[in-house]
């Protein structure tokens, strides 16, 4: 499978939009989640690191998930995540880690899967009873906010009622919903949605 962010990765972190959704994301995620020196999470479509790093100090363990080796290569190179974060470049869809987790966190990663149902099946699957998810994407759009030909991009945004009906459906609870950031693109305003729901 090509790696659809080879030629972003050695940047990634230097451009303002990731850099911004990954600030407020960070920032709902520990003002929402409990997050404990024994905690073991999975950061689904971790990228270079930029919301796990600011979970990892925090918890025990963080299995940082993506499909692109680019990405977590860089990851991987950042020496204050060494001993704390291991990266797997898998699809955990076809092939699932095989290490339960008590919080899956994911930023930006859901519209780029296809089959939304099965991604939140699989997360539910991941997850010790009573652990946490926290999902973060793009409000449903109108297409606008990535350019016509990227590839890889299966969801034009994510909507919120959509997503928690499969939460319910996948066993979650404690559903809720805010507004984490709000980016601008070309005078555009893209929400970016923090869903955080737990295992019952």
């Amino acid at each position: 499978m090509a790696d659809l962010f080879e030629d972003k990765a050695a940047d990634w972190d230097s451009r303002p939009i990731p850099a911004q959704i990954s600030d407020g994301v960070g920032t709902a995620l520990i003002d929402s989640v409990r997050l404990t020196p024994q905690m073991r999470v999975m950061d689904f479509g971790a990228g270079t690191g930029l919301v796990c790093s600011q979970v990892a100090p925090h918890v025990e363990k963080v299995y940082a998930v993506d499909i692109s080796e680019a990405m977590l290569a860089q990851l991987a190179s950042k020496t204050e995540l060494a001993g704390k974060v291991e990266t797997v470049c898998q699809n955990i869809l076809q092939e699932p880690l095989g290490k339960p987790v008590d919080l899956i966190v994911s930023a930006m990663a859901m519209h780029h899967v296809e089959d939304t149902a099965a991604l939140i099946e699989t997360f539910s699957e991941h997850l010790q009873s009573g652990g946490q998810v926290a999902l973060a994407d793009l409000d449903k759009e109108d297409g606008s906010f990535h350019p016509a030909d990227t590839e890889g991009v299966f969801h034009n945004g994510i909507d919120r009622e959509s997503l928690r009906a499969l939460l319910k459906s996948n066993g979650f609870g404690d559903i809720k919903f805010s507004t984490a950031v709000t980016v601008t693109k070309e005078d555009v305003d893209y929400p970016i949605f923090f869903a955080t729901a737990s295992k019952l």
